[in-house]
C-alpha cells in the first residue's frame, strides 16, 4: 500500500533539471560524454582566504554546536557592511538582515509566511520555476505577468493595473533577471515600488545574479523600498559558493520576524565555520569580483560563436551567469532545438520553455563550463550543420 501524498504535493512536478541531469547521467553511464551547457552551477573555486577560514574554523574546539536561528553576529554584519559598500543600501544588522540556507529557502519561507488559500502572486513568465512551485505549495495561486524581448523583460505596469489585483498579497521579481539576462533600473524599481503601495503587496526582489556581468544594485536602495518591499542574496554566483548554501534576505524588521517565525520551525540554524568562511567572502575587495567576470566574459564570447553557428539571436548588453537567445524559425520550439543538439551532438543547453511560455522560442546556455568545452561543443555543432 502506499499511502496518498497530500494535495499541495500533487500541484507541482519533479524540477526540470533534477530529471534532465538524471538523463544526462544515464547517458553518459553509456558513454555518450554529453557536455552539459544547461547548468548554471559555478566551477569556480571560492577564494582562498574564504576556504581557510573554513578549515581553521572547523577544527575550532566548540564551533559545532547548535547556532542562532538568526545567525551569528559576524555574519549578519557583514551582509550589512556588503550591501552598504555595493548597493549603498543601508541595514540594520540586528533585525534587518536574516542569514539562510542559501536564497532558495528563502522563497519557500516567504510564501509561507504571507501567503494562504485566497491569495494570489504575481509571478514573472519566463521566469525561475520555484516562484510559482513556492506559490502553489503554500496554497495560493500564481497570477502570471508576461514579459517579452521587446519591452526588455520589464514588466508592463500599465497592463497589470487593467487586472484584477485584489487578491495579490506578493509580487516575485528577479533582477538582474534569470533566465534572460535584462537588468533593472533605478527608474524600474521607483514604479515597482508605487505600484506595490497602491496595491498593497509585498515586493520580493529575488537578486543573486547582480555581481555576475553586472553594475550591483538593489531594490532596496530605492525611497519608501523598506515600506513594501524584501530582498533576497546568495553567494552562491558572487563567490562560487554554490554548495555551502549561503544566502540572505534583508527588508525591514517586522518582515523578516515574520519570517523568522517560519524559518525556526524548519531548520537549527547554519555551521558556525560556514558562517565565519561567509564573512570572510562578503569582505572581499573589487579586484575578486573584477576577476571572476573577466572569466565569464571570455566564455561568453565563446558562447556567442556556438549560438551564432546555431543561427540564434542575443542581447550583448545582457548580462548575468547565462545568455539568453532567441532560436531560428526552422525550428518548432526550443525543445526541438535542444533535443537534436542533445541527441546527435551531444551537447546540452537549456530549452526556455521551461521558464513559461513567454520562453517557449528561446534556449539559455549557461557560462559555467571553460572556454575548452565551450569550443569542443562548437565543433560538435559545426560537424552536425555540415
Amino acid at each position: 500500500m502506499i499511502v496518498k501524498t497530500a494535495t499541495r504535493i500533487q500541484q507541482v512536478e519533479e524540477y526540470y533539471f533534477s530529471a534532465k541531469l538524471r538523463q544526462i547521467r544515464e547517458m553518459n553511464r553509456r558513454g555518450a560524454q554529453v557536455l552539459n551547457l544547461g547548468i548554471g552551477s559555478p566551477d569556480l573555486e571560492p577564494d582562498g582566504g574564504v576556504l581557510e577560514v573554513l578549515q581553521r574554523e572547523g577544527v575550532r574546539e566548540g564551533n559545532h554546536a547548535y547556532q542562532s536561528y538568526r545567525g551569528i553576529d559576524e555574519l549578519r554584519l557583514a551582509f550589512a557592511k556588503w550591501y552598504e559598500r555595493y548597493f549603498g543600501v543601508s541595514l540594520n544588522p540586528e533585525g534587518e538582515v536574516l542569514p539562510l540556507l542559501g536564497s532558495k529557502e528563502g522563497l519557500m519561507h516567504i510564501a509561507m509566511s504571507f501567503l494562504e488559500e485566497g491569495d494570489e502572486a504575481l509571478v514573472p513568465n519566463p521566469g525561475y520555476p520555484a516562484y510559482a512551485a513556492v506559490t502553489r505549495l503554500a496554497g495560493a495561486k500564481p497570477l502570471f505577468y508576461e514579459l517579452s524581448e521587446e519591452r526588455g523583460w520589464w514588466p508592463d505596469l500599465q497592463a497589470l493595473e487593467r487586472e484584477d489585483l485584489s487578491r495579490v498579497k506578493v509580487m516575485w521579481l528577479n533582477y538582474p533577471h534569470m533566465p534572460t539576462g535584462a537588468a533593472a533600473a533605478v527608474s524600474l524599481f521607483e514604479e515597482l515600488v508605487a505600484f506595490a503601495e497602491r496595491h498593497q503587496m509585498l515586493l520580493v526582489n529575488d537578486n543573486p545574479y547582480a555581481f555576475i556581468l553586472n553594475e550591483p544594485l538593489s531594490l532596496l536602495s530605492v525611497p519608501r523600498a523598506k515600506g513594501v518591499a524584501v530582498e533576497l542574496n546568495s553567494l552562491s554566483k558572487s563567490h562560487n559558493m554554490a554548495g555551502w548554501r549561503i544566502g540572505m534576505l534583508a527588508g525591514a524588521a517586522p518582515y523578516l520576524d515574520a519570517v523568522l517565525r517560519f524559518k525556526s520551525n524548519m531548520d537549527s540554524g547554519m555551521f558556525k565555520p560556514l558562517q565565519l568562511a561567509a564573512a570572510e567572502a562578503l569582505a572581499l575587495k573589487d579586484d575578486w569580483y573584477q576577476r571572476q567576470n573577466a572569466i565569464y566574459a571570455a566564455r561568453r564570447e565563446k558562447v556567442y560563436e556556438l549560438l551564432d553557428c546555431l543561427g540564434c539571436h542575443y542581447d550583448r548588453n545582457a548580462g548575468g551567469l547565462f545568455v539568453w537567445a532567441r532560436v531560428p524559425d526552422a525550428y518548432s520550439s526550443a525543445y526541438a532545438l535542444s533535443d537534436e543538439l542533445l541527441e546527435k551532438a551531444r551537447v546540452f543547453i537549456t530549452p526556455g520553455g521551461i521558464f513559461g511560455s513567454a520562453g517557449e522560442r528561446y534556449v539559455r546556455v549557461s557560462l559555467c563550463q571553460e572556454e575548452a568545452v565551450v569550443a569542443e561543443a562548437l565543433e560538435r555543432v559545426e560537424t552536425l550543420r555540415v
